[in-house]
Order: C-alpha cells, then structure tokens, then sequence
C-alpha cells in the first residue's frame, strides 16, 4: 500500500509499505480522509521525540472497515475513532477520563498512522458514521473534539454563563477555529481571535463571524477578557493570554508550541486567574463531536482544503511555508 512517511525532520515521503493486518481485537480500515494536525507537523519538523523518522503519521481520520477481529465491526461499515488507545482498567479510564490514562498509546505515534492506504486499529476505539456525514467532515472529529472538550471544561470554572463572556481566541489554526465556531454556536457574541495569517483572519471572520487582527502589529486590551482560549501554547501566547485576561477571568490552555516558559504568577495569584489546561477529548465528548457536526454545530466545514495523500509531502511544505490559507488540511487516499 502507499503510505506517507515521516522519513527526516522537513520529510515526508510517499513510499510503498506492507497492508496491515488485523490482530486479535483488531480492525484494518480503508482510511477515506485523514487530518494534518499540529502535532503531525510539530513532528515533521523533528521537535517530538515521540515521533521517530520512519514513522506514518496522521490520526485524524474516517474510514471503513476492511478486515475485522472484533464483534462490534463489519467489513463496510464507516468509522472515525479515537487515536487514543487506552488500558480500559484505570480509575480514568472507567470514570469516562479515558485521556488521561497513564498507560495510554497512540495511533501516529507508538504505531503506524493514518496517512496510507489503509491503517489498523484497535476496535474498541472506534466510533460510527452516520451516512449523511461525509469522511471529510468526519475527519474533523479527531480537533472539533479537541474544542469541544475545551469548552465544557472551561464553563465549569467560568464566573457566568459563557454567552456572557468577552472573549479572546489566540491562534487561527484549526483548533482556535474550530473553538471560534463553536463559541459562536453557544452565543458568544463578543469573540476576538488573534492571527499573524492574514487568508485565515479573511476565513475566521467569514465563517466564525467574530473580529480578528494580527497579533504582531496589535496587542490584545489588557486585562480586558472574561475567557482567554491559547489554541497555540508559545511562550508568547502564554504571556498574551495573562496579559489580556481580566480578573476573575479564566486562560484555558490547549497549544504545546513550546513545552516550557514563564507566566506572571503575580498576576495570576493577586486577580484570582483561573489557569486550566486541557487534554485532547474522552470518547465520549468523540462521540458528542460527530453528532454535532452531522448537526452543524461547527458550520458547513466549507473552509477545509482537500488534497489527495500523493500531495502530502507538498501539503506539510505549504503549511511549513504559510502558503495554506485554510486552517485544515485534509488528504484523502487514492483507492
């Protein structure tokens, strides 16, 4: 089968690689559409040591059943999942706090991903698609879960409603749209988002509706906002969102840009911030995430590229570049 491999730090390569086969418990999926995400990039850029040269990345994906050694499936059947695989026996894990596992895997990381022809997978992690969603929009699972899952945490700690709120998205990429989208679902109508690339603030403010700008030649109003979302994770943004949260308000922290850095602690303690951070998504807000989409909760989703696997190695340069102006790219294997 043709896979897209991480060969070297700034390298993908489109090479032949053996079909998987299907282990006890296991289902092969013909993958229909599959993600690029943060993190693929992140590791094509040789900054994850996770992820090691020789590798498939992807786990953002929609696909059908192929082969399957599990009850629960059948050849034809479509699916998304959860790239997550979990132990199932864990505290968080039989408390529905399945991304928190300790002993947890992961598809793309610790074995092969989703950018081939075709990928297996546990399938206890999958999750079934309606006919009337498509594999594209089913791609997005995998990050809308990542915003949904942000979301309902941040309203556990939020002084009011969440309608109510000022509120200010740094980063445009897929997450901070996706947030933005599904702000704007729950009410929020005071809504900021802070992005350097100019095509993405013309599409934030086109489906997201909400006031963009550019957080190199402006800076949020300080001490301004109720709820700060960093979709990005810099020690910049971190800095950012301290700066522009006012007190009483809550950060809710989603980006791993950089995995260390100094925030203003004195702040933080004297205007009672609330800081939270955020894992990925349980199966359960996975499952909440494709009925909302195939509702329409996130919008039409029209702002999504598509571009077959074979451009793949073309699609990471374009996104390393800054030539992408949507904020996801999904690619979609040749059958």
């Amino acid at each position: 089968m043709k896979a897209l491999v991480y060969t070297q730090p700034n390298e993908a390569q489109l090479l032949e690689r053996e079909a998987p086969v299907a282990e006890p418990g296991d289902v092969v999926l013909r993958i229909d559409a599959v993600g690029i995400c943060g993190s693929d990039m992140h590791a094509w850029h040789g900054h994850d040591p996770r992820r090691k040269p020789g590798l498939v990345l992807g786990h953002e994906f929609a696909g059908t059943v192929l082969e399957s050694r599990h009850a629960d499936w059948q050849p034809g059947q479509r699916v998304t999942g959860n790239p997550l695989i979990t132990c199932g026996t864990c505290d968080y894990c039989v408390t529905g706090r399945d991304n928190l596992c300790s002993r947890r895997t992961m598809v793309g990381m610790t074995r092969p991903g989703a950018f081939a022809q075709a990928m297996s997978i546990p399938g206890r992690c999958l999750i079934a698609v309606p006919d009337s969603l498509d594999a594209v929009r089913a791609a997005l699972t995998e990050p809308a879960a990542t915003a949904l899952h942000a979301v309902h945490l941040s309203m556990r700690g939020l002084a009011r409603p969440i309608a109510e709120c000022r509120t200010l998205v740094l980063g445009g990429g897929a997450i901070g749209m996706l947030t933005a989208l599904l702000l704007r679902h729950y009410g929020v109508d005071q809504l900021e988002v802070a992005e350097v690339n100019e095509a993405r603030r013309v599409s934030l403010e086109r489906h997201a509706r909400c006031t963009t700008f550019d957080p190199k030649s402006q800076t949020a109003q300080e001490s301004a906002f109720d709820y700060v979302v960093d979709a990005v994770g810099s020690a910049l943004t971190r800095k950012a969102a301290l700066a522009a949260v006012k007190p009483g308000g809550l950060v809710m922290h989603i980006g791993l840009q950089d995995w260390a850095s100094e925030i203003d602690m004195r702040k933080l303690t004297l205007a009672e911030i609330t800081l939270m951070g955020t894992y990925t998504y349980s199966t359960a807000d996975l499952r909440a995430t494709v009925a909302s989409i195939d509702r329409g909760v996130f919008g039409d989703l029209s702002w999504v590229e598509r571009r077959p696997l074979a451009q793949g190695a073309q699609a990471f340069e374009d996104l390393h570049h800054g030539r992408v102006a949507s904020a996801k790219v999904v690619l979609e294997p040749a059958h």
